[in-house]
């Protein structure tokens, strides 16, 4: 059994969902948000702070063994996007610090995996986690967004692992060239 955490970092709100993978199933853990609501909105250091403990607390709490968090894009303000750099980078930063093996998807990455189309709405993330983790539920966005890094991890191990088995066959080690065929 693999536990994998998912983060959707932000500033204000940082998204955290923890699934377990047993194959091809997938079981809901916990969920929830980091908040730096409390903290004043110029103090950025303090905020980041916040975060970096959050994640630290959850790595502690729910012991996952590896993590998937969302790739940043640049947005219309180049300002927001380096605070959300920032927030992103205490969130790693955290999760490495426990040794905890980080992997990274885009958005539309995660929304592949997890509704079939890169161009989903946060409702249909939502929706569709809910679904495939039968929560009794739906979950917040910020929540959903960080299952769904979770479960688009979880598919992609599950490729990757098959990869790796595919690639320790035997392979030969020679072979001759006549007329540019291999025998």
């Amino acid at each position: 059994m693999l536990r994998v955490l998912g983060i959707d970092p932000g500033l204000r709100t940082t998204g955290f969902g923890v699934i377990d993978v047993d194959g091809a199933a997938l079981h809901y853990v916990a969920s929830g948000t980091i908040r730096t609501d409390a903290v004043d909105a110029g103090q950025v250091p303090l905020r980041l702070k916040v975060i970096f403990d959050g994640v630290c607390e959850v790595v502690a709490r729910y012991k996952p063994q590896c993590a998937s968090v969302e790739i940043v894009f640049v947005n219309v303000n180049p300002q927001s996007t380096l605070l959300l750099g920032q927030a992103r980078g205490a969130a790693i930063t955290a999760l490495v610090s426990h040794d905890v093996e980080v992997a990274e998807y885009t958005a539309l990455q995660m929304k592949k995996a997890v509704v079939g189309h890169g161009q989903a709405r946060k409702e249909q993330v939502q929706a569709m986690v809910s679904r495939l983790l039968a929560l009794p539920g739906l979950p917040g966005k910020d929540a959903a967004d960080a299952l769904g890094l979770a479960v688009c991890h979880a598919h992609a191990a599950r490729s990757f692992a098959a990869i790796e088995r595919a690639t320790q066959r035997v392979r030969r080690t020679s072979s001759q060239y006549k007329a540019g065929r291999s025998h």
